[in-house]
């Protein structure tokens, strides 16, 4: 597995996570015209995504290095009501040590990490703490997680309280009615003011697609948000009844491509919600590298939200190794 390569940026837009290497998105003037043009052709869509499985199995050592780079981008995660400073210790250092030392020594992946920890925000400086010196940035939920629906002025202050605290990724959620009512200008100006409270943090724009009821409202959405500046953009707060899915991050990662091509500007992806098991991260892994191309194989520009899915990458990892399958126990990330 390739060390991640850094560096830091200078200036508002261009001011970089400790792995990053890409300018950031400065976004651009809303397109109407490119926004309403944007369509989904369901069946193709699901059609494709139901022939990946089968298309995309890797074995013994790919299959191995395949999880270690899932491991490497996974938004090590827990947003529970009863989350304590104890909790959230134990999880940074799952995300500072994710496999045993004597399986990555085995595999010469001494020195892997998760891509960051997500929290509350009231749980920020205990990760701050705990990840001090590790280059592991701190994530955390904002603008009223996960419904949206607090006075924006309080979504807003919230962001800023945030990155006072010192978290370096925002996760926010858009206001899904700005999306369902098809005002697209009021959903980059809510975007847009988010983006500029998020100062140097990165902002990552949770979609809610489980809530937006076509994959054209998906489409359009990724657009807009984009348009505005958005560094990610993301499926899923993880509490929607239905959450990522492989033809909803086909629609994303195309809206992704589009953007690119037409502005120079690489644009994160982050499917969230209902990743559990090491076999699902490869689809979407051979998603990513299908739509978009190694490039954004990187924690940088690819992330999962979970909790649970680096326990079963850990089990299949030792079952690499030794041959044998040991409990899901043996692996709890807390």
């Amino acid at each position: 597995m390739a060390q991640l390569t850094t560096q830091a940026g200078a200036s508002l837009d261009t001011h970089q996570l400790p792995q990053t290497i890409e300018p950031r998105n400065p976004g651009m003037d809303l397109d109407m015209d490119r926004v309403m043009h944007a369509r989904a052709n369901r069946s193709a869509i699901e059609r494709r995504a139901k022939t990946l499985p089968g298309r995309r199995s890797v074995k013994k050592d790919y299959q191995a290095a395949w999880l270690a780079r899932a491991i490497s981008c996974i938004d090590l995660t827990t947003l529970a009501g009863d989350d304590t400073a104890g909790r959230v210790l134990r999880l940074c250092a799952k995300a500072k040590q994710p496999v045993r030392a004597d399986l990555l020594e085995t595999l010469g992946l001494e020195g892997l990490t998760t891509g960051a920890v997500c929290v509350y925000h009231d749980m920020i400086p205990h990760a701050l703490k705990a990840l001090d010196g590790t280059g592991i940035p701190v994530a955390v939920v904002s603008t009223g997680f996960p419904a949206g629906l607090s006075p924006f002025h309080l979504r807003i202050a919230e962001i800023e309280e945030s990155v006072k605290a010192g978290a370096e990724e925002i996760d926010i959620v858009i206001s899904r009615r700005l999306v369902l009512n098809g005002d697209w200008q009021g959903l980059y100006d809510e975007m847009k003011t988010m983006r500029a409270a998020c100062g140097d943090a990165h902002v990552k724009a949770i979609l809610a697609t489980g809530e937006l009821e076509t994959l054209q409202n998906v489409a359009r959405a990724s657009l807009v948000c984009m348009m505005a500046g958005a560094d990610f953009i993301k499926t899923s707060t993880g509490k929607e009844s239905v959450n990522a899915t492989l033809p909803v991050s086909l629609v994303m990662m195309r809206a992704i491509r589009e953007y690119y091509e037409e502005t120079g500007f690489r644009v994160g992806y982050k499917p969230a919600g209902g990743i559990s098991k090491a076999k699902d991260s490869i689809n979407y892994l051979a998603l990513v590298k299908e739509e978009l191309g190694d490039r954004w194989l990187r924690p940088d520009l690819f992330r999962f939200g979970a909790s649970s899915l680096l326990g079963d990458i850990e089990r299949q990892l030792e079952h690499h190794v030794t041959g044998a399958y040991s409990a899901s126990w043996r692996h709890a990330a807390g």
